[in-house]
């Protein structure tokens, strides 16, 4: 019990970054479930699984992969020169537009509109509000508390994820996205009252520039940038190795997760409400297991075991839903959310561990720009092929074999994944002699504050 309260202590200057977080979260959640049955109902009415729909999500998916690998570096370096709080406002406030949309209407020409909106709300959002939130939770937290700070974030986003898919259960369908609406402006005006800024902004006098010349120095800066944060990452092993499991691993849960909605209506006739009843159970148990077991474990697994077991889960949620021959078996694959949620703050915890604080933005930009990568390419084999396999022109009958395909590129993640302690100790041996960063050590298990504590090996 003193071990949680004193984890409990860590989140103080993580207060005014977490509430408007859980409000974001919350608000953008409870549409999830709602989302599916209006566009199914927009683009393919009286039917019961809508290719279309399909396609056009696998569509949205894999252009918003192709801006995010751009995208997302050059936000996490943004983050690092400007600050944190000017890109998390602009981040958490792009979502408020589309969802004003289908207030509107839900005709199928407002689904198109909004889905060209929210394309453009995902490249800028999806996945740069957890990087930025990160590095500043390194910017306020002790090097040997963070992974214990990232815990509870990943543990606080499930809580949300909870709430909003009992808000989702529970209201009448046209009330969710005014009350997404509104919880979103909250959230980002209390980002623009309480937030604290961590960052010391870069001052660049431009007085007397030609225009010509700002845009062009902002363009070399930024292509600079781009490649102090590769060179950062390739000149560490430990970098190099999770960049490589996030990549396989992202690209089999993205192609999961863009179709698993629209295979469970197609396949056992699911709406909103088993949907929101999947997403809650998942969501309860990732609280548990990411709050209070991950703080436990950590002393006595180390990186590498909490990582794999994540992965492991991961592979057999996976199969699972790909073989679901009743209506349950969603319900039992989606138990096992509980634990492949732990691969998220232990690759946070990774990350931060292998860089420096002056270089956080840079680090978790560009892992989650590889995370980018993968899912540009995940849709462009999962929507074909899932549409394919429900439909009545399938090779075979196996209606989740796309999801099947889908678990091996997590079997490849989990196979990098069981050598990453072996070559921890060997962090930026590669460009030793020529970075002009300081060395962390990287010997202690990355996501053991206890023994890090214990080591002495503290992350400025």
């Amino acid at each position: 019990m003193l071990r949680v309260l004193g984890e409990i202590r860590v989140l103080r200057p993580l207060l005014h970054l977490l509430i408007p977080l859980c409000i974001h979260w919350i608000s953008e959640e409870m549409t999830v479930s709602v989302l599916v049955d209006v566009t199914t109902r927009a683009l393919c009415p009286g039917e019961k699984s809508c290719p279309q729909a399909i396609y056009l999500t696998g569509l949205q998916q894999t252009v918003v992969g192709v801006f995010k690998m751009v995208v997302l570096p050059v936000q996490g370096q943004l983050a690092d020169e400007y600050g944190r709080k000017p890109l998390l406002l602009i981040t958490m406030s792009t979502t408020i537009i589309p969802f004003a949309v289908l207030v509107w209407s839900e005709s199928k020409t407002s689904v198109y509109v909004y889905l060209v909106l929210r394309t453009i709300s995902f490249i800028i959002s999806q996945g740069s509000i957890f990087c930025i939130s990160v590095a500043y939770a390194a910017d306020v937290v002790e090097g040997s508390k963070r992974a214990s700070a990232f815990g509870w974030i990943t543990g606080l986003f499930s809580a949300s994820h909870v709430l909003g898919n009992a808000l989702a259960r529970f209201l009448p369908e046209e009330w969710i996205f005014e009350v997404s609406i509104t919880l979103l402006i909250c959230a980002t005006l209390y980002v623009n009252t309480f937030l604290v800024e961590t960052v010391n902004r870069t001052q660049r006098p431009h007085q007397g520039v030609p225009c010509s010349a700002m845009v062009l120095q902002v363009i070399q800066g930024r292509w600079m940038s781009m490649k102090d944060a590769a060179s950062l990452v390739f000149c560490s092993e430990i970098l190099k190795r999770i960049s490589v499991i996030s990549f396989f691993y992202e690209l089999g849960m993205s192609g999961i997760s863009g179709v698993l909605l629209y295979y469970l209506k197609s396949v056992f006739g699911f709406n909103k409400n088993q949907f929101s009843e999947i997403l809650m159970m998942v969501g309860v148990g990732s609280i548990f297991s990411q709050i209070l077991v991950l703080p436990l474990i950590n002393p006595f697994l180390g990186e590498r075991g909490i990582l794999c077991i994540g992965l492991i889960a991961s592979i057999a949620y996976a199969l699972l839903y790909g073989l679901a021959w009743a209506p349950w078996v969603p319900y039992l694959s989606a138990s096992f959310g509980v634990v492949y949620v732990l691969v998220k703050p232990s690759t946070y915890a990774v990350v931060s561990k292998a860089a420096v604080s002056s270089d956080q933005g840079k680090a978790q930009g560009f892992i989650a720009g590889v995370q980018s990568v993968a899912s540009f390419f995940s849709p462009i084999v999962m929507s074909p092929l899932t549409s394919w396999f429900i439909s009545n022109k399938a090779p075979f009958s196996c209606k989740g074999f796309s999801i099947l395909f889908a678990s091996l590129a997590m079997m490849i993640s989990l196979a990098f994944a069981l050598r990453l302690n072996s070559e921890s100790s060997e962090a930026r041996t590669d460009c030793e002699n020529t970075q002009p960063w300081p060395v962390e050590s990287a010997e202690a298990p990355l996501l053991s504050d206890m023994q890090a504590a214990t080591a002495g090996m503290n992350i400025r």
